[in-house]
C-alpha cells in the first residue's frame, strides 16, 4: 500500500491523480443529476472555447466532459508505464521535474488520436437519445435530405448515421440545398435546431483561422514607442 501511495504522489503520475479524483467526483454528480453531462458545451463553435478546440481536436459528436475522460485516463496510462518502464529506475533528483513535463507532453500528444478514435466509436450509442445531448452534434457534418420551406426550416441526417435526423435553420439567401454537405455551427434551443454552414466553407474559414493564429506568434503587439519587443522599429 505504501508503495502505491508513493507511486500515486510521485511525479508527473500526482498530476493524474489528482485529475482522477476530479473526474470521479464529476460523473457521481452525473450519476446523481447535480451536475450536467454537456458541462463545457456552449451554444455556438464560433468563439474560441474548451467545446470549440475539442471539436478541432476530432472530438466532434461526443461530451467534452467524456472526451476528457478519456484522454485523461489513456494519457495517465501511458505515463504510469513509461514511470514503472523508466523513470522509477533512474536518479534523476532534480531533473525528474523537467523531464515529467516532456512525458506529461509526450503522454497526451500519443493519447490524444487514441482518444478521439475511441470516441468515434460512441457516437452511435451517443446518438440514440440526441435529445438528450443536442450540443453535442456541433461539429458534426451532415447532408441535407430535403427543401427549405418558407421559414428556412429543413432536414439533414449525419453522414456517419443515416438513421438521426436533425433540423437545420437556414438565413434568407444561404438556404440549404438537398445533396449538400453542412458542418453544424450553432444550436438553437428555442427552435430545437442547428444552424450550420457547408463543409467547405467551414474548412476554409478553420484553414483561415490557424494561420490567423501562426501570424500573432509570430508578430508581436508594438510598444507605445512604436517597437517590437527586440527593440526594432516596423519598416515603411
Amino acid at each position: 500500500m505504501h508503495a502505491v501511495l508513493d507511486l500515486a504522489t510521485s511525479f508527473p503520475l500526482v498530476v493524474f491523480t489528482g485529475l482522477l479524483v476530479l473526474l470521479v467526483v464529476y460523473w457521481l454528480l452525473v450519476l446523481l443529476r447535480l451536475a450536467p453531462t454537456e458541462l463545457f458545451e456552449h451554444d455556438s463553435l464560433k468563439e474560441e472555447h474548451l467545446a470549440s478546440t475539442m471539436v478541432s481536436l476530432g472530438f466532434a459528436g461526443v461530451p467534452v466532459s467524456l472526451a476528457l475522460s478519456v484522454l485523461i485516463v489513456l494519457a495517465g496510462s501511458v505515463t504510469l508505464i513509461v514511470e514503472l518502464a523508466v523513470l522509477r529506475w533512474l536518479p534523476l533528483g532534480f531533473f525528474r521535474i523537467p523531464l515529467g513535463v516532456l512525458v506529461l507532453w509526450g503522454a497526451f500528444a500519443l493519447a490524444s488520436p487514441l482518444a478521439a478514435g475511441l470516441c468515434l466509436r460512441l457516437h452511435r450509442r451517443l446518438h440514440r437519445a440526441p435529445e438528450r445531448l443536442p450540443r453535442c452534434l456541433l461539429g458534426e457534418r451532415v447532408r441535407v435530405t430535403a427543401e427549405a420551406d418558407a421559414d428556412g426550416r429543413t432536414t439533414a441526417v449525419l453522414d456517419e448515421n443515416d438513421g438521426h435526423e436533425v433540423v437545420l435553420l437556414g438565413k434568407p439567401g444561404r438556404l440549404p440545398r438537398p445533396g449538400e454537405r453542412h458542418v453544424l455551427v450553432k444550436y438553437l434551443p428555442e427552435a430545437d435546431g442547428y444552424r450550420s454552414v457547408r463543409e467547405q466553407d467551414y474548412l476554409d474559414a478553420r484553414t483561415r483561422l490557424v494561420r490567423l493564429h501562426l501570424l500573432e506568434r509570430h508578430e508581436r503587439p508594438l510598444d507605445d514607442g512604436g517597437r517590437g519587443h527586440n527593440g526594432s522599429t516596423p519598416s515603411a
